[in-house]
Order: structure tokens, then sequence, then C-alpha cells
């Protein structure tokens, strides 16, 4: 494969281009200032420069094959980002998404090849966004063009959500005018994550709550710099390790925090070339399950999340033999329960990617494995946090407060002394172990982490439903209806009624009295 060296906007960003891109105007609020320079404010320079890293793996030799794909352009994007036509291709866009996401360990769930679970199905079914199908394709090769770093926000924010319909509050996005050059909308979503970060940001409906009114319809893309575009963060883990401890107590939250944002738009323009939906109530309303994206989502979501558990496997596994309890029978089997865990969401990664089920010119993951996914994951992250916090135990926070306690002399020894590690691991290590395992579950990093796997991809009863839903719709679940049937059919009151199984009459002795 030959980088095309005259083609610069027909590749990916560098991570050196990526951070100079974001210097942009946007406006993005934390602690009650405004931040001047998202890349160097101590809220967010680290991870963008974990954002900057997946940029240049697309460009490391090592890795470009798996990472990347030719495009029609003559340049190359990642693989995410281009419709699968066979199973073969599928299969390698997950294998894509598994190495961009072992740059961040798969801590980083909106990363830069995330939004390819929608960008990916634009060029197949641009038809759906009727109207605007041009738009579809601009953006299915846009996208391409440099990777674009492109987030969403399509849940409304969790306000008036007891009204009837979602076009009754003033709180949810609205056009509230329309011109010969585009519309203007306002209103807030729930939660831009990472969106700080981005280039852009993809707004559209997926709630619960339905939509009557058609100011209530649009979906658009946004740049994250537009005039009107407001991010209000939430507090910054990467903030609080930085003023409280370093990267040794916190290596997680130090450089993987992907600050999640109030969004709001104020008054804000949208061309109409970034339109995709506008004046339609079915489209909106049936976005997330018609437009292809939620399959393709999960296959990301369930890939990342397999990730992620080979990181916690690896670093409970050290955490264990710290604490000298790793031959420990009980311990043993709980570790295997982790490890249970993470061969199943590689299994149902290995599913989807494998499937072959056809959609529009493209092929996509069954929607029963990805469904299965999103309740097993919510299932899954709990119990293993669960299972850490009891069979580490107190090792998660026998600890010293702060990097610099190695540092003094007087207490140096004791150090070394009582928060030694077992089997001869001085207590550095340890201690670098233990703050690692305790930043991925109990800081407010690891708790916050709980929380996005558990509801990310839908609320729990949503996620239970998408399974019934599918199953009543392929008619499988009528099918393991008839199944039972068949079973039952082979006897009634009378005993068997079929003739190669025999009656118990010449036996029972409720029947010879």
């Amino acid at each position: 494969m030959n980088t095309p060296t005259t083609q610069t906007a027909l590749i990916p960003f560098t991570g050196k281009e990526y951070l100079e891109s974001l210097n942009d105007g946007r406006e993005v609020w934390i602690y009650g200032k405004k931040v001047k320079n998202i890349t160097e404010h101590p809220a967010f320079r680290n991870s963008a420069r974990m954002i900057a890293r997946m940029y240049d793996a697309m460009h490391d030799p090592a890795r470009r094959e798996i990472l990347t794909a030719p495009t029609e352009w003559g340049g190359f994007t990642h693989r995410f980002f281009q419709a699968p036509h066979t199973v073969e291709q599928q299969v390698a866009s997950r294998d894509a998404i598994a190495e961009l996401q072992r740059v961040g360990f798969g801590w980083m769930g909106r990363s830069p090849d995330y939004k390819g679970s929608f960008l990916g199905t634009l060029g197949a079914n641009s038809g759906y966004y009727k109207g605007y199908e041009e738009n579809a394709l601009r953006w299915y090769r846009k996208a391409q063009e440099r990777t674009w770093y492109i987030n969403h926000a399509i849940m409304n924010a969790p306000v008036d959500r007891n009204k009837p319909t979602a076009d009754t509050s003033d709180v949810y996005v609205r056009v509230v005018k329309e011109t010969d050059a585009g519309i203007y909308v306002s209103g807030a979503k729930v939660v831009a994550t990472g969106s700080a970060l981005t280039h852009y940001t993809f707004v559209a409906h997926a709630g619960q709550l339905p939509i009557k009114d058609p100011a209530y319809s649009p979906i658009f893309m946004v740049p994250t710099g537009a005039p009107g575009v407001k991010m209000i963060s939430r507090i910054s883990n990467e903030y609080r390790a930085a003023v409280l401890g370093s990267p040794f107590d916190y290596p997680l939250s130090s450089r993987l925090d992907e600050n999640d944002a109030i969004l709001v738009l104020d008054n804000v323009f949208i061309p109409w070339e970034d339109v995709f939906v506008h004046n339609n109530v079915d489209l909106a309303n049936r976005f997330a399950p018609d437009s292809g994206f939620n399959n393709r989502a999960a296959m990301h979501g369930c890939t990342r999340l397999a990730v992620k558990l080979d990181f916690i496997c690896g670093v409970l596994s050290k955490a264990l033999d710290l604490t000298g309890t790793s031959a420990f029978h009980g311990v043993q089997s709980k570790l295997g329960e982790v490890i249970a865990w993470r061969n199943t969401m590689w299994g149902l990664s290995d599913a989807m990617a494998k499937s072959s089920v056809p959609w529009h010119n493209m092929v996509q993951p069954d929607a029963r494995f990805a469904s299965a996914y999103r309740v097993v994951s919510q299932i899954a992250y709990p119990s293993i946090k669960n299972i850490i916090e009891t069979i580490v135990a107190s090792g998660l926070i026998y600890l010293n407060s702060h990097a610099d306690d190695f540092k003094v002399p007087e207490l140096r020894a004791y150090l070394d002394k009582y928060v030694r590690g077992s089997g001869g691991v001085d207590a550095e290590a340890r201690v670098k172990t233990m703050k690692l395992l305790w930043d991925a579950i109990g800081t407010e990093f690891g708790a916050r982490h709980e929380l996005y796997e558990i509801n990310y991809l839908g609320s729990n009863d949503v996620t239970r439903l998408a399974n019934l839903y599918d199953a009543q719709n392929s008619g499988d679940l009528a099918n393991m209806k008839a199944f039972a049937d068949r079973c039952m059919s082979d006897y009634d009151i009378n005993g068997w009624t079929v003739p190669d199984l025999v009656n118990n009459d010449d036996v029972s002795v409720l029947r010879t009295r």
C-alpha cells in the first residue's frame, strides 16, 4: 500500500493535523469558564492526544493494512467508514475497529471510527433520506476523505419525558426558522459524549417518545465550531486526575476521559447540504431502526468492549498475583467467570462480523446477535465490577495517596516493606497495578464507565424489548412456540399419541388399582 503524497485531502488526518483542526473557535464550557484552547486545557489535552494517536495509527505502516482501505477517490480511510458488500469486508472492518480500540485499551467508545456505524450506511441507504439523497451520498464520500471525527447526539434530554410526545417541550431540538439557504435549529441533546473533541456532531431523534410536529423532525450534521453550538461539560476526570494525582495515580482518568457534554443549539444555522431529514415525522421516528445504524453500532460497541475486557482480564490477573490469592480455587473460578464474559463478547463480535444479512446493496450484522449484545453487556459489566471488588477486596484501597509518597525517604522504607506485592514484587510495581485497576472500576472515571456500558445503547427495557420484537417480527418466536408444540403433540391426557412410544398402562401403579 503506497501512501498518497499529493492528495492529503483524501486521506485521514495525522495526529498533528487533528490537534490543529480543533482550534476552530468552538464554544466549550467547564467550571464556569469558556475553554480558550481545548488541546491545551488540562480537562481535555491528553484525551485529545490519545485521539491523535488513533489518527497516527492509520498512517503507521505496521497497522495501516488492518485499519484502512482504499477509497474510490484515490485515498484511503478507516475500513468501518465503508459499506461492506461481502462478509470478508465486514470481518475486515470489525478487525479494524479492534485494532484502533487497542490504541486506547478499549476505553474510548466514541473514537473516530465509532460513527462509521452510521456513515457507512449512507452510500447503500441514501434512498431513506427522501428529498436529501444527494446529501447522504455527499457525506458518505466526505466522511471518508479525511476520516472526520464525527459523534452523535440522538437522545432527548431527561426533561419533560412525562409529556405525551417529543414535540411538546421547549427543551428538545426543533426548527425555529427556515430560509432559502437552510434551517435554524434550537434545543438541547443528551449526551454529547466526546463531542468537544470532534469535528462534527450528528443530530437525530432516537427517543421513545414519538414526534408529531414536523418542526421537531430535523436530522442533520453540525460542525462543532458552528456559531450557536455550545457544549456545557460535565466534571473532567482528566482535570481532577491532574490536580489531585498524577499519571501513576490515575493512568486511565488522566488520558482517556471522553467528556460528556450538554449539547445546546442556540439558533444554529444548518445549510441545506447538511440536512438529512426535514418536515418528515415518519422518517425521524423510524431513524434508529431503519437507517441501518443500530446493528453496526452494536458490532462496534461489542468489539470495543471485548478489547476492554482483554485489558481488564490482564490487569485483574496481575492484581491477584500481587495479593497472593491467584492460586485460591474460589478466586480462580471468579477470574474464569470474567474471562467467560470476555469470551462471550468476542463470540458475539464474531457472530455479527460474520453475518451475511443482505441489506440494500451491503451486508449487515445479524440483528439477533446485535440485540443480544445490547442486553448481555448490561448484565456483564456490573457483574465484572462486582467480581473485582469481591476478589481483590481491600487490595484496591490498601494504597498510598500519591506517587510522590515514594519520593519521601521517611516513607519509602515503610512503603517498600508493608505495601510490597507477593512473590517478590516491590511496592512501587504493586501500587502501580492496583491504582490502574482502581481507576478502572473505583474512581469517578470507573463509575462513569459502568453507567456508560449499562445505558449507551438504550435503556434496559428498550434493549430487552428489541430482542422480543425482533423474534416476533422475524418469525423466530413463532418457530420456538411451534417447536414446543411439536413436543406437546406427542402426548395428551390418555398418554402418548405417537406410535413409536410405549404407554405405561402395563406398569402404572395408579392405573392397575
